[in-house]
């Protein structure tokens, strides 16, 4: 019967199962009545103490006393490296004899042997016999038992040490991954608008007007624009699905805070009293030549003498352009897109400003909702024939949040035809 731990400190369980069997063969070989393997702890700024790993056995079977395998624990568990000589041999002589090899007080025959690897001590064997002393030539097979047990330790600690770097790399990789669908995601909607704004500027020109071929050149070049992100994106997914490793230098494309300054990097957003109407004004210009577009009325109401809320103009910029955004490009033709300013609420003493957004659009199926603020996720959307990445909604919650604003969604508002939805941002009044 064993007693195990990889807690602390870690140990991986094909290690475990080495020291298993290696205390089993030392019961079963050499007929030792109890063994143990202690490992030096690796918690960081704490003295380097001794921690079990495995046992065996465990409770009544040793041919010792309850008592005298308390005292043995109590002796060894936790037991401090500096105890032990700073510089410990390298093979086994009689002073690592603990305690000494000729009893005559009916104590058990004791040896503790150090798991040392090139001059570095990894833990400890210790292993006891009631009834009759160690030979000798027992002493070489425990020493190459302790041997194999601290190569093994150190390819055990390197391993996981190639695994944790392994994961931070990954992580760091993923990060990456994720600035660039936030920044490309970023671009699309500029490049909508001004597709719309170069369309409707066309309308006014005449058809031998110079200025009619600069401006199919505008439009033709955003659509060439959106159709290399789109590539890219596509791309990038098949990568990532496929397992394959994206990395960015210098050589390539460096994501970082200063080639997205419409988006501040994560949990770190710079708050300032700000009028959300002098943020807002430019979003709806926008938002009005494209739903102009799509026959979709777009209604705003704005009171008078609104408070300051403390935001980041940046991320309120871009909050706004991908809630209203949304909300015309789910509503149908001869739809509504109502943006309400000027609600107002407290929550835990704190006072809010709340900006409503409401669409007569398609909905969020209850299913969707829970999963809807996730990365990628698009739930039945992904079916349907309107493209996205499934990013926007994902960025407003991260951004709402960092400026410590609440974010609440309400679908359908229109029970009866199951249409409709309704976004509320709350952020705190300065």
């Amino acid at each position: 019967m064993f007693s195990a731990t990889t807690t602390l400190p870690h140990a991986s369980e094909d290690f475990i199962a080495l020291c298993q069997s290696q205390v089993m063969l030392l019961a079963k070989t050499l007929q030792a009545d109890w063994s143990a393997v202690y490992l030096t702890s690796e918690e960081d700024g704490q003295p380097v103490n001794l921690m079990p790993v495995v046992v065996y056995p465990v409770g009544e079977s040793m041919r010792t006393s309850r008592t005298e395998e308390m005292e043995f624990k109590e002796k060894t568990q936790g037991l401090m490296m500096s105890d032990w000589p700073q510089s410990l041999p390298t093979r086994l002589h009689s002073s690592l004899i603990i305690p000494g090899n000729e009893r005559s007080d009916g104590q058990p025959y004791q040896l503790v042997l150090p798991l040392i690897y090139q001059e570095v001590v990894l833990g400890l064997l210790v292993t006891l016999r009631q009834d009759y002393p160690w030979k000798r030539e027992e002493f070489g097979q425990i020493e190459k038992i302790a041997e194999t047990l601290a190569i093994a330790r150190l390819l055990d600690k390197r391993q996981t040490w190639y695994e944790n770097q392994q994961q931070q790399q990954q992580l760091q990789q993923q990060q990456q991954s994720d600035r660039l669908d936030d920044l490309f995601h970023q671009l699309r909607n500029p490049l909508t608008a001004l597709k719309v704004f170069g369309k409707l500027l066309m309308k006014h020109l005449v058809s031998d007007d110079k200025s009619r071929s600069i401006v199919d050149s505008i439009v033709r070049e955003g659509e060439h624009l959106q159709e290399l992100i789109k590539d890219f994106e596509n791309n990038q997914k098949t990568m990532v699905d496929d397992g394959e490793i994206i990395t960015l230098n210098s050589d390539s494309v460096a994501i970082n805070d200063s080639l997205s300054p419409c988006l501040p990097p994560s949990n770190h957003l710079d708050l300032t009293p700000v009028y959300i109407w002098d943020i807002l004004e430019n979003v709806v210009i926008s938002a009005e030549s494209i739903a102009q577009i799509k026959n979709i009325f777009l209604e705003v109401d704005v009171p008078d003498n609104l408070a300051p809320i403390l935001g980041n103009v940046s991320a309120l910029r871009e909050v706004f352009s991908n809630l209203i955004d949304n909300s015309i490009k789910y509503t149908p033709e001869f739809g509504k897109v109502m943006i309400k300013l000027g609600l107002s609420r407290v929550i835990e003493e704190k006072k809010y400003q709340g900006i409503l957004i409401e669409d007569t659009g398609y909905g969020i199926p209850i299913q969707d909702q829970d999963h809807i603020f996730e990365r990628h996720y698009r739930g039945i959307q992904a079916k349907g024939e309107i493209s996205g990445s499934g990013l926007g909604l994902a960025i407003v919650k991260d951004l709402i949040q960092q400026m410590g604003g609440i974010i609440e969604l309400s679908s359908p508002i229109d029970l009866d035809n199951n249409q409709g939805t309704r976004f509320i941002i709350w952020l705190v009044v300065d």
